[in-house]
């Protein structure tokens, strides 16, 4: 898959024209992957080459800068998602390089002009431009001039609610991690380069890859029965922590996960860590042979709930 981040850079446009999507797409989750497989269906039929444009920062982290909303997907994690789809290109401009834009100049200037948009596949209330201003109809009405088609795709409802980013990250603050799953489509997972800690852990047996979350809020917190990809061909299971780590004066919030029967040098690599399944809130404790105590606890239900 091919990244653009400037709109000159795909001056080079297939001779056929692009299928596009526009959105934030946090989370990749089954109603994107619905709207995606449409495009992908429009895009096989015509020959077409499919372009999600997404933005940085997302639109609801640059208007709540102060207290912005828990990313699902760090950038990169978004980009190996759509590739893994099939996707062709990802054109991801600043969202303040687009925000002025209104809904004539967005489709004249991006969809039109710079894309050579032939099919555009969005969500039915999909909203875009300054204000959220312009809507379906506007694209419908603009297609009709430019000879571009709009197909809107209804969202996906899950054990009877609508699946979206928003219910995602609720149900994650809330260890809910079935809903979470189900509206997903899989586990719910961060991605990371394991990066030096302090070596408390392989002090006091349970030596851990540490992970640096690069996300202003993080949608999970607390202690998990996970699942760890990128260290060879199966995952491999362990129990994962997401917090301050308060006991040993933490302050800054970290994953870190214990892999059972491991023991490789992985500093600098790049794992996924999946969470199965949420065992408890992290704690502070009054020492650390209470807070080992706690660990060998939290391996033995790890284990049980990985087996189940």
């Amino acid at each position: 898959m091919r990244l653009y981040r400037q709109l000159n850079s795909l001056s080079a446009s297939p001779p056929l024209g692009r299928a596009v999507t526009i959105g934030a797409y946090d989370g990749l989750h089954v109603g994107h992957r619905a709207i995606l497989a449409e495009l992908g269906r429009q895009a096989s039929a015509a020959r077409l080459t499919t372009t999600v444009v997404s933005f940085e920062p997302m639109p609801r982290e640059f208007f709540a800068q102060g207290d912005p909303p828990a990313r699902l997907t760090r950038f990169r994690e978004k980009f190996e998602l759509l590739r893994e789809l099939g996707i062709d290109e990802l054109y991801c401009p600043t969202f303040r390089a687009i925000r002025h834009l209104n809904p004539e100049a967005f489709i004249d200037e991006l969809l039109v002009a710079g894309l050579n948009t032939r099919c555009v596949v969005v969500g039915e209330d999909f909203r875009f431009a300054v204000q959220r201003s312009g809507d379906v109809a506007a694209l419908r009405h603009a297609g009709e001039r430019h000879g571009f088609s709009v197909t809107g795709v209804a969202p996906i409802d899950w054990n009877g609610r609508r699946v979206s980013s928003s219910d995602i990250r609720l149900a994650l603050g809330a260890g809910d991690l079935d809903t979470a799953r189900g509206m997903l489509g899989r586990d719910y997972s961060m991605s990371g380069r394991v990066v030096r800690g302090l070596g408390l852990g392989r002090k006091l047996g349970f030596p851990t890859a540490n992970v640096s979350l690069r996300r202003r809020q993080t949608p999970v917190d607390g202690i998990f029965a996970a699942r760890v990809t990128g260290l060879g061909d199966a995952p491999l299971d362990g129990v994962a922590s997401v917090g301050t780590r308060p006991t040993v004066g933490g302050e800054k919030p970290l994953l870190e996960v214990y892999i059972f029967d491991f023991d490789r040098d992985i500093y600098g690599q790049q794992i996924t860590v999946q969470f199965v399944e949420r065992l408890r809130e992290e704690r502070k404790y009054a020492d650390l042979d209470a807070m080992v105590e706690q660990i060998h606890a939290d391996v033995a239900a790890a284990r049980a709930a990985l087996a189940a």
